[in-house]
């Protein structure tokens, strides 16, 4: 079974504005690390967009997590997150959350009106917000005796291994970064060297 390793975020957030019928729908897409996160990006946003009468939002998080969260904030049922999150599934986006706040304009769009409204938002602050496809590493500690170390980096080059901290003492350590699909692979190739220890961190 193939191992996902690869996921899509945002690096610039975007935003969107809808209109229909004197009610106004602005919308930010930006990305959010974990829940934490997620709620100190909502005090921020209810802050800024006080006054607007609804604050409905959709969040994803990584690949692994499998964390998602939806709210219509008191539009009818269904009628406001999951239009949101739908947007964030069709654009395969990860550790993302789009907020979509109200100014209620003073007719009611019923609900499909809402689902339209609230989709057509989401999606253009994700239309407009830059993204870039990010990897899923894993991080491996190798440790040797010096005579080895030539070897090693060899190896480490021709594998195109990410260093991300190294020692080079009478004892040598390096920590490298691994793409997840790779890992077992990288482990095997490794495991042939009896003269190297290698930890999964």
């Amino acid at each position: 079974m193939e191992i996902a390793d690869t996921y899509t975020t945002i690096i610039t957030p975007g935003e969107g504005l809808y209109k229909e019928k004197g009610s106004k729908f602005i919308s930010i897409a930006t990305a959010v690390q974990d829940e934490q996160d997620f709620k100190e990006q909502m005090i921020g946003i209810k802050k800024r967009f006080y006054d607007a009468r609804h604050h409905c939002y959709a969040y994803r998080l990584g690949l692994e997590e499998g964390v998602f969260r939806s709210s219509d904030d008191g539009e009818p049922s269904g009628s406001a997150g999951k239009p949101i999150l739908n947007q964030i599934y069709s654009y395969e986006m990860y550790h993302t959350i789009v907020v979509v706040v109200r100014y209620f304009g003073g007719t009611k769009l019923g609900v499909s009106g809402l689902v339209n409204a609230y989709k057509t938002a989401a999606r253009e602050a994700l239309d407009n917000a830059k993204t870039e496809v990010r990897f899923l590493t894993d991080l491996l500690q190798i440790s040797c005796d010096y005579s080895h170390v030539d070897q090693l980096m060899r190896f480490v080059r021709e594998e195109e291994l990410k260093v991300v901290h190294q020692k080079f003492e009478m004892n040598c350590a390096l920590q490298v970064e691994v793409k997840k699909s790779l890992t077992k692979n990288i482990l095997e190739k490794l495991g042939f060297w009896h003269e190297i220890e290698v930890n999964k961190l």
